[in-house]
């Protein structure tokens, strides 16, 4: 997505001599500005931002790093200084006009007299900006705006629309484009967005699909809930392909299977009946319990938990399923788990290999654990930690505000409980015994008063993100992403913003556009995904907990008309292997129906 204009942030380069514009080497009084080299380890050039001032089309140039802006004190040398901004002052403000024929060069005109920056002396190692009439030809009042590291644009140089002005000039403002950037490095690609199945789409003719249930959107859990009249992707048969599965409230989970080179079935097949009296509160996942190979149906129902496990033949055991635990269900009887109140996971919590089922409620933490038979123990007469749970007594954790994760943060291969709260990230270690300890705040971020308000609007994943042993987290944040290593001991280093991207400062919100972390390339290692204005975007993980600048890689499957018009409402949009050649193709539900883009897992070169 475009960085917006206020956003961005540029350094200023003088084309004659290749020299950034910033402080003097030994800073004046005056505020005096230089072109100069300035090393590596040293003070960096200054980052400029291009605010819209109120009138004739000009900018005001601020120092994203002070505050101050660049000013025209109108002294007899006409030197060029920063000074405290002042609104309405027509000496800091400017205007940006293109040399002819040199793209990317600009000539930076005072608002005042049209005279233009210029060198005092270009032959200087340090030479201070001055203000001096138009030369057309002196590179001298030659700059290039160059977008400062590690903000991303989506163009090779900085694109404008052409303004004219009462006085005869010419003046350009900056102009959204969704031109890729030219990069000599790999990034992954993938094909264009075609039509793959005229069914499971939110137009009568392909099905009529309204989401109708209660099941929470993706976030950092590796499995997903679906409510009735929802669509995902999943592995049915244990064949290592992602195939379409569908929850009809009268008929149950329907799927058509994938064919293994992009396309799917054309004919739904009954995949398991609903279970008895269906309701629109039910959650539905097909996940593997048994470490078998084989996934198998999970419900959680008003009368609690049932269980349909997949046979060799493939079909599915229990019409309904099979009443496996009074309990997680919505039903009184069942406890009364609300979705809107109580996550609910499952997880191997022992090591086994077997999911264990793992949930919040409001007095705290309660598990039930899966046996070699395939029998869910009772649960206990109590919480098993009286935490992050909803009511006050457990610490008033929300799950529109506070996400909860199970992850092995200690790589002693059982996992933890981790949950961003108000504050802070707490969480609660399990010991070789099974049991969780008290919880213990261990980092000053991502919580609601760090900025982190929803979330929705504030995606948070615990995974790892490079070789190591220990889940790191990974967030949206407000000015980007952020992310916390795992120090392998259940304490977090402090968090990092790694990328100025993908965050609402960028224009990414939670109403337009989706967030992911997926492993694109088949590396091991996640990468970040995000489903914008444009199209998708694909950000490269480097291995070291750092993220390359995003590319666009398909103009499909974005929230503009352009690239499809898809609303994160009505469009269900997933990362899922649907080939088996073990990296992630894309599979939207549109209107007409489903929609994929291959993963071509080659590089590319833009245009």
């Amino acid at each position: 997505m475009p960085v917006s204009t206020e956003e961005l942030k540029l350094q200023i380069v003088n084309a004659a001599t290749g020299k950034f514009l910033g402080a003097p080497a030994e800073p004046g009084a005056d505020g005096a500005l230089v072109v100069r080299d300035f090393p590596a380890g040293g003070p960096s050039p200054y980052h400029w931002q291009l605010l819209p001032a109120q009138d004739d089309h000009a900018y005001v140039l601020r120092n994203a790093d002070s505050g101050e802006v660049l000013d025209d004190p109108a002294t007899a040398n006409r030197a060029v200084r920063q000074a405290t901004a002042a609104a309405g002052r027509r000496s800091q403000q400017w205007h940006l006009v293109p040399v002819d024929g040199e793209a990317g060069l600009y000539f930076i005109e005072g608002a005042t007299d049209n005279a233009v920056l210029d060198l005092a002396d270009a032959d200087q190692d340090e030479t201070r900006i001055v203000l001096r009439e138009y030369d057309e030809a002196a590179p001298s009042q030659r700059w290039q705006l160059v977008p400062a590291e590690p903000e991303r644009i989506s163009d090779p140089v900085l694109r404008w629309a052409l303004l004219d002005h009462w006085n005869g000039r010419r003046s350009w403002r900056l102009a959204d484009s969704a031109a890729l950037r030219p990069a000599p490095g790999a990034t992954p690609s993938f094909s264009d967005m075609l039509l793959v199945l005229e069914q499971f789409g939110s137009d009568q003719d392909a099905g009529g699909w309204k989401s109708a249930g209660a099941g929470r959107r993706p976030s950092g859990q590796p499995v997903w809930w679906s409510g009735l009249g929802e669509r995902f992707l999943a592995d049915t048969t244990g064949a290592g392909r992602a195939d379409i599965v569908g929850l009809k409230p009268a008929k149950g989970a329907v799927t058509s299977a994938s064919q293994g080179d992009g396309t799917f079935d054309d004919e739904e097949r009954l995949l398991h009946p609903p279970a008895p009296s269906p309701s629109p509160k039910d959650l539905w996942t097909l996940v593997d319990t048994t470490g078998d190979g084989r996934p198998d149906v999970v419900v959680l129902g008003a009368d609690g938990v049932r269980l349909a496990r997949q046979g060799e033949d493939g079909a599915f055991t229990a019409e309904g399923g099979e009443a496996a635990l009074k309990a997680f269900g919505h039903g009184q009887e069942a406890g009364g788990w609300l979705a809107d109140k109580h996550p609910r996971f499952l997880a191997d919590t022992t090591g086994n290999g077997r999911l264990d089922i793992v949930g919040c409620h409001d007095d705290g933490v309660w598990i039930s654990l899966q046996d070699e038979e395939g029998h869910f123990a009772p649960l206990a007469d109590e919480a098993v930690l009286k935490a992050f749970g909803h009511g006050q007594d457990a610490g008033g954790w929300l799950a529109d505000k506070h996400p909860r994760f199970l992850a092995d943060t200690t790589g002693n291969g059982r996992p933890d409980i981790v949950g961003c709260h108000d504050d802070g990230v707490w969480i609660s270690l399990q010991d070789e015994e099974g049991h969780f300890a008290e919880p213990l705040y261990v980092l000053d971020h991502f919580g609601v008063d760090q900025g982190w308000s929803s979330a929705e609007e504030h995606p948070r994943f615990l995974l790892r993100t490079t070789d190591g042993e220990a889940a790191d987290i990974v967030g949206f944040g407000p000015q980007g992403v952020v992310v916390a290593r795992g120090r392998g001991d259940g304490t977090f280093e402090p968090a990092k913003l790694v990328l100025n991207d993908f965050g609402t400062a960028q224009g990414w919100t939670t109403g337009k556009h989706l967030r992911f972390l997926a492993d694109v390339t088949g590396d091991g290692k996640p990468d970040i995904v995000g489903f914008g204005n444009e199209g998708v975007w694909v950000s490269h993980n480097t291995g070291d907990g750092q993220f390359e600048q995003a590319q666009l890689v398909c103009r499909g499957f974005g929230y503009h008309d352009a690239a499809g018009a898809w609303r994160v409402d009505r469009h269900p949009r997933f990362l899922a292997d649907i080939t088996g050649d073990g990296r992630v193709d894309i599979v939207g539900f549109g209107g007409p129906g489903v929609y994929v883009a291959r993963n071509l897992h080659r590089r590319f070169r833009t245009r």
